[in-house]
């Protein structure tokens, strides 16, 4: 007999005969792990009630084996169980057919791509091919050891296709970065807003002023990015007034346009190249933190589904080693680099448990690090870069955990 085949799934199923002792069966299932089975083994009634004596998984080829022995036993599938298991063909299906829709999905977007001017500059940021700008004096400054990591590859396919995101996660992550670094290699001017609590619709969408005798409009940073093709981002918008929230509720939509009710309803159209963008402290993801963001407000997730939301934690201790590494060449080696990683990672593990109030970016521990080398004193070095911008209770708790890590010199 030849061995049954596994591409289809009526494969899976209740597999029943008749002995003295009662119905034996074996059911066989999708298990967790892909081209992997469940095997379930009883006695009795093996539609719920029956006891399972035995639980296995098995890839195709033993299934295949086991198939050949079961009907060599005359074990036979239970038709009528066949149709219980249908949600479970369903699940099964899913992932393939996904993967066969996002490949036709991926060469419709290349021929897309291949279609369109191939005279314009394009720079290649993870496995994306990003479209360049025209360098102006707003283009952010480039930091050629700055990580993308593979993590950031949906980010900036987002960017690309001109969708609306925001990055949420702790102080110090690294969000604004992100943002910066790509338009720093694409060549994209960058403008930002951080709504400090102070920072006012005026500011945001524009103002009346008078110059000279004469009354003018002054656009401000939002219609300012759109005219001129800018990437906006606006920093820590948990504590944006409302007003601002709802200027920019229209503009998220697709084709969103600004209209400046204070200047006769003139209306501005995004240019192709604008790019809006977003930080938050303690939203979606991050709300259970609110507390350690004092004034943060609450958002609607009306608002929120507006915007990609990607939920940014800090580099991993391997990445942050790299990160110093090349950062900080030829004089940092990789067993200073892992250790500083690794304080690092303490102090932000402290601050997630609320035993430390401040974060700990990766731009302080590059600082510390840079000042380090310098002074050859760690304690030294921290000093400035660490103590003197957090409380002395904070300051004791870090001290502690660096000398958990680093021995006194002799």
């Amino acid at each position: 007999m030849n061995a049954p085949e596994l591409t289809e799934d009526e494969n899976l199923g209740l597999y029943q005969r008749a002995t003295e002792n009662g119905p034996e069966w074996w059911r066989v299932s999708v298990a967790d792990r892909p081209e992997n089975y469940r095997l379930e083994h009883g006695v009795g009634d093996g539609h719920g009630a029956g006891a399972v004596d035995m639980d296995l998984v098995v890839d195709a080829e033993n299934l295949r084996a086991k198939l050949k022995k079961w009907r060599r036993e005359g074990f036979a599938i239970d038709t009528a169980d066949a149709a219980s298991e249908d949600s479970a063909a369903e699940r099964a299906a899913f992932m393939p057919a996904l993967r066969r829709a996002a490949a036709l999905a991926l060469a419709e977007k290349r021929r897309e791509t291949q279609g369109t001017d191939s005279t314009r500059d394009t720079v290649r940021i993870g496995h994306i091919d990003v479209p360049c700008g025209i360098a102006n004096p707003l283009v952010p400054r480039l930091n050629p050891a700055y990580l993308f990591s593979e993590r950031f590859n949906d980010i900036v396919e987002d960017i690309v296709e001109n969708r609306r995101v925001m990055l949420i996660g702790h102080t110090g992550a690294g969000k604004t970065s992100l943002i910066e670094q790509v338009a720093a290699r694409s060549r994209h001017g960058v403008l930002r807003s951080n709504m400090n609590g102070q920072t006012t619709v005026g500011d945001f969408v524009g103002f009346w002023t008078v110059k000279g005798g004469e009354t003018l409009w002054v656009d401000g940073v939002l219609p300012t990015a759109m005219r001129e093709g800018l990437w906006l981002i606006v920093d820590e918008i948990d504590f944006a007034e409302p007003s601002i929230l709802a200027a920019l509720t229209a503009v998220l939509e697709p084709h969103g346009r600004l209209v400046l009710k204070e200047k006769g309803n003139e209306i501005v159209a995004p240019h192709p190249a604008f790019r809006l963008f977003a930080t938050a402290n303690a939203v979606g993801a991050m709300s259970q933190f609110r507390h350690l963001y004092q004034g943060a407000n609450l958002m609607n997730e009306a608002f929120l589904d507006r915007w990609r939301v990607y939920q940014l934690d800090y580099l991993t201790p391997a990445e942050e080693a790299d990160v110093l590494m090349r950062t900080l060449a030829p004089h940092m080696t990789r067993p200073l680099a892992t250790t500083l990683a690794a304080i690092a990672a303490d102090c932000r593990a402290a601050f997630a448990r609320e035993d430390l109030s401040s974060a700990f970016s990766t731009r302080r521990l590059l600082d510390w690090a840079e000042l380090m080398l310098r002074t050859g004193d760690p304690e030294r070095a921290a000093g400035p870069a660490i103590y003197a911008k957090i409380s002395p209770e904070d300051a004791a708790l870090i001290r502690g955990i660096v000398r958990h890590h680093i021995a006194p010199a002799a």
